[in-house]
């Protein structure tokens, strides 16, 4: 009996440009890939291998898995708004082999060791992805830092402006300076929620206060909160030039030419943005919808586009999904009310169709989504080693992707607890089929995706 499953397509995705025939072989008891051939190998070259371990695509694509850096799983504490068993079953049906869990949103959140290890004790035995986790910057952890690196967290994420939890407060400047002299000699990352109410200016009398109305929230988050936070954050980052920072979910252009300035003078600064940015626009979204709010907001058109140009010039560095789901009766769908609905967008299972329906409307490749999706966020979370690339000696994730396949978005085809998205009703291009993690299938495509599967991820 075989340890190998071998994996063959006419078009796989290695990370060194357009996708080309390639053979993928794996060792399932070890889960990594142990050698990659050129060209679509004949099944009579693997003829001690059984039929379920000879994985020929034809023409869909072969991909890295991918991994999702940017995730709220909520669990323990908020596991009615979504939790390991849920948010990683919905991650394997889009194609993610990998995420990394925030720290906010669960109660207790990862500020300590003690609670990292109630979080991982809360995940064991649920995971149908493999699941690595962040840690948190509050005001007074500061002492939990070093400890916390040592547990395992990948880095940490703090806000600049209230979280909307309470158990999870925003910093100071203060704060951060004692957060980053903590961390400055360690080869972890900082994360920034970049929001800064330096200037708070409410609602003048002219402008709209209906709260179904998304320019009302639009207009109660303007892009200089963003401009203001990374303004700050550039600011710091020249004391302590040694500590890699990171933008979450970018959505103000008008930030760009700080974060351009910041990269140009050599600061390790990185930047994500979001599927929701790069897809959705403030004019299109109809009244009264609180599914389609999220913090920082969505924006108009032009912003869009400015957030497209800069991701293909590299001053964005990845794409995440910031899935942050709640309970309907948060979400105020029935009301109507924007404003005072939880702010976060459902996307997980979708991201990977969202952006390649954009992304062929513009000609950008495959190969290219793979490296936003893939490669940069396993970099970003300190998994560049083993996960993002199909290479010998990486853990065999895998995804059979058909590029062509339409979509259609219904609360039955999605995977995570609270069904609703702004994206129910769009059709997407692009369906992912099969979705293997170290070797083994976590996710099967078909109506019964799930059945006789069990989830094999492990805590990173």
């Amino acid at each position: 009996m075989t340890n190998k499953r071998v994996f063959t397509s006419r078009h796989v995705v290695l990370g060194d440009g357009q996708p080309r025939p390639a053979t993928v072989i794996a060792d399932v008891t070890t889960g990594k890939i142990v050698d990659i051939l050129d060209g679509v190998s004949p099944r009579s070259s693997f003829s001690e291998v059984g039929d379920a371990d000879w994985i020929d695509a034809g023409d869909k694509y072969i991909l890295p898995g991918l991994v999702d850096a940017h995730v709220h799983l909520n669990e323990p504490g908020r596991t009615d708004w979504e939790g390991f068993w849920t948010g990683t079953r919905a991650a394997a049906s889009g194609g993610v082999t990998t995420l990394v869990d925030m720290p906010l949103n669960s109660i207790p959140p990862t500020t300590t060791v003690a609670n990292l290890e109630e979080k991982r004790n809360a995940a064991r035995g649920q995971c149908w992805t493999d699941v690595a986790f962040w840690g948190g910057v509050i005001p007074g952890n500061q002492s939990h830092l070093k400890p916390l690196v040592g547990a395992g967290v990948k880095g940490f994420k703090c806000f600049l402006i209230e979280s909307g939890v309470d158990e999870f407060p925003c910093v100071n400047e203060s704060d951060l300076r004692g957060a980053m002299a903590e961390l400055k000699d360690t080869s972890t990352v900082l994360c920034f929620h970049a929001e800064l109410e330096n200037t708070p200016e409410k609602f003048s009398a002219t402008e709209p206060s209906d709260p179904t109305l998304y320019s009302t929230f639009l207009a109660s988050r303007p892009q200089q909160l963003e401009v203001d936070a990374i303004a700050l954050i550039t600011r710091l980052h020249k004391e302590y030039p040694s500590l890699r920072l990171h933008i979450v979910h970018l959505s103000a252009s008008d930030a760009l030419p700080l974060i351009r300035a910041a990269k140009a003078s050599g600061l390790p600064l990185t930047v994500e943005t979001c599927f929701h940015y790069l897809t959705l626009s403030a004019q299109h979204i109809p009244h009264g919808r609180p599914e389609f709010k999220c913090c920082p907001p969505i924006r108009e058109d032009a912003n869009r586009e400015a957030l497209w140009a800069a991701l293909l010039d590299g001053t964005i560095d990845c794409v995440v999904s910031d899935h942050s789901p709640c309970v309907a009766s948060l979400k105020k769908v029935e009301e109507g009310d924007i404003m005072s609905a939880w702010g976060g967008i459902s996307t997980l299972g979708l991201g990977l169709s969202l952006l390649w329906t954009e992304a062929r409307k513009r000609g950008v490749g495959i190969d290219r989504l793979v490296d936003w999706l893939c490669v940069r966020t396993a970099r970003h979370a300190g998994l560049a080693d083993r996960k993002g690339q199909l290479k010998v000696g990486f853990d065999a994730d895998l995804v059979v992707w058909d590029p062509e396949a339409e979509v259609k978005v219904t609360k039955e085809s999605l995977n995570f607890k609270n069904k609703l998205t702004p994206y129910e009703g769009l059709t997407l291009k692009g369906k992912v089929d099969k979705t293997y993690l170290r070797g083994q299938l976590i996710y099967g495509g078909a109506q019964d995706a799930f059945t006789g599967l069990g989830p094999v991820g492990d805590l990173l």
